[in-house]
């Protein structure tokens, strides 16, 4: 039949374009509407949404170096926010982005949707990634709502271990040795870290994923860290291959191509020009996968796995019908069952592209030994701690946040005690991963890590993203209801305690539509 002159049939209207063709659902949900539907044909970049919008907005980056942050849109005359976009009343997200890219234009106070599938040719109808609309919550109520929805429609299981470790980049960055690995091995048992994880340094290049002369092999760095009963850690950038590496002199036929048919650089780094494998190729696919089972298999369990977003370039690749989306998620897809159930935190990555294969995310852009609001110097804690606070609604639902590393050393650094304590402590209260990034033969105040391990546990709310006057309240189970206000332009803090709060037992149900139904028992009581 037909409504409005436009088919309808089996629930969906069908949209008719030259070419290509849309089915369209519109789907009732307690706080709004999702929009579902399937299409085919030959599609590039389509407009599905447009909107007036309010002009305090909180706009999101792709990845996860990106920020997640509050504007007036009257201070730009045009902007882009990736996967979501919330305003005081109302929030617009896409649920997942399987296939597509998904984003959000905004012009003249009005909002549009696009969804952008690189010329992908389709016979048959595939389903596009839901667009969700909610409203009439606050804004941080708008982004726990729209993250729980996202975990259930990419079907997201927990990892339920979140690391507690030490990691070496904020202190050696690319001049670690092994005598400094050893070093801090000796010393890290006072505390009590679960992982301990070496990052870049090691290998011969990027693409070479070998042991440089001054590391000893994979296996006997794999076994060192065990014998101190820690999960051995390793930092690679699996798709990406330098020019000096012998993959990018015995195979270029592996790499993104560019328009010309030449390799593609991704982005410069290491005073080289950095190249990015094409997933899509059946050789580097076994490449990749033996790379990481070659990596498990010597002991290695836990996965820093960075530059991650260079798998999504466009580009020409070995099957141009593969978006890059696709190909990224392939990516992730072999790595994942390489390193079976082992501990991935992905780095510098497309945000939900990776939902499902990563355990944990990096949520901020790098952080380091200083702390200044110049915003055009991105890599300083402030930054780094501002962004992860903001992106806290994607923590124990789509994977464990990683604020970057707690730098905690009182010398070799210009980050002073406050910044040290609001890093720490907001990590803490947050329930983030905790990785340590010191010499550990240095004055470190170590009250502040084992305080924002203490900290952890709660039941949390965050508020004050629109205009950055953070409260961060937890329901704890030792400590009562813990208060942390923090203004991070002002560097200045206040936590309070409430030792009043009656224990209680939490219980979470799944409702048939998907929404989460928590129940609270006094501790001690029959929770059947």
């Amino acid at each position: 039949m037909k409504i409005f002159n436009i088919n309808y049939e089996n629930d969906y209207f069908e949209i008719q374009k030259d070419n290509y063709m849309v089915l369209l659902k519109m789907e009732e949900i307690p706080e709004g509407y999702i929009l579902r539907g399937k299409i085919k044909g030959k599609i590039d970049k389509i407009n599905i949404f447009e909107d007036i919008i309010d002009e305090n907005i909180i706009v999101n980056d792709w990845h996860s170096w990106g920020e997640t942050k509050s504007i007036n849109i009257k201070d730009y005359p045009e902007i882009n926010s990736d996967y979501f976009i919330l305003s005081e009343k109302k929030l617009i997200g896409f649920l997942s982005s399987k296939v597509s890219h998904n984003h959000f234009k905004v012009k003249n106070m009005t909002v549009y949707g696009y969804m952008n599938f690189f010329e992908k040719k389709l016979d048959d109808y595939i389903d596009f990634d839901p667009l969700i609309i909610i409203e009439g919550k606050s804004p941080e109520d708008l982004l726990e709502i729209y993250a729980d929805y996202v975990k259930f429609e990419n079907n997201i299981k927990l990892n339920k271990k979140r690391p507690v470790g030490w990691s070496s980049w904020y202190q050696y960055f690319d001049k670690l040795n092994w005598e400094d690995v050893k070093k801090n091995l000796e010393l890290s048992q006072k505390y009590g870290y679960e992982v301990f994880q070496i990052d870049d340094s090691w290998q011969k290049d990027i693409g070479d994923w070998e042991s440089k002369n001054n590391f000893p092999s994979l296996k006997e760095m794999a076994e060192k860290i065990k014998s101190y009963n820690m999960t051995p850690g390793i930092w690679t950038a699996p798709f990406n291959v330098s020019e000096t590496s012998q993959i990018f002199i015995n195979h270029q036929d592996w790499l993104i191509k560019d328009e010309n048919g030449n390799p593609k650089i991704a982005y410069k780094n290491w005073n080289k020009n950095i190249y990015t494998l094409d997933i899509t190729n059946p050789d580097v696919q076994k490449h990749l996968y033996t790379l990481f089972k070659n990596m498990y298999n010597a002991g290695f369990e836990y996965f820093k796995i960075d530059f991650l977003y260079s798998g999504a370039i466009e580009g020409k690749r070995f099957d141009n019908n593969i978006t890059p989306i696709e190909s990224y998620r392939k990516g992730l897809e072999i790595i994942r069952y390489a390193v079976k159930d082992s501990f991935i935190l992905g780095c510098g990555a497309p945000l939900l592209p990776s939902l499902g294969y990563v355990d944990g995310m990096r949520v901020s852009e790098d952080t380091a030994p200083i702390y200044t609001t110049d915003e055009s110097v991105k890599l300083n804690a402030y930054i780094a701690l501002k962004n992860s606070i903001n992106r806290f609604f994607m923590n124990e639902k789509w994977w464990w946040n990683d604020p970057d590393c707690l730098i905690l050393r009182k010398e070799d650094t210009q980050l002073d005690s406050i910044v040290r304590q609001m890093y720490g402590y907001a990590t803490g209260l947050l329930n983030y991963m905790i990785i340590q990034s010191d010499n550990l033969s240095l004055d470190i105040e170590e009250d502040i890590y084992f305080k924002a391990l203490e900290l952890q546990g709660g039941i949390v709310k965050v508020k004050g993203i629109m205009d950055g006057n953070y409260i961060i309240e937890s329901i704890h189970p030792k400590y009562g209801k813990i208060t942390l206000k923090m203004n991070l332009e002002e560097k200045r803090y206040n936590i309070t305690f409430e030792d009043n709060i009656i224990s209680l037992n939490k219980k979470t149900i799944v409702n048939e539509d998907k929404r989460l139904f928590h129940f609270y028992t006094l501790e001690g009581e029959n929770n059947a």
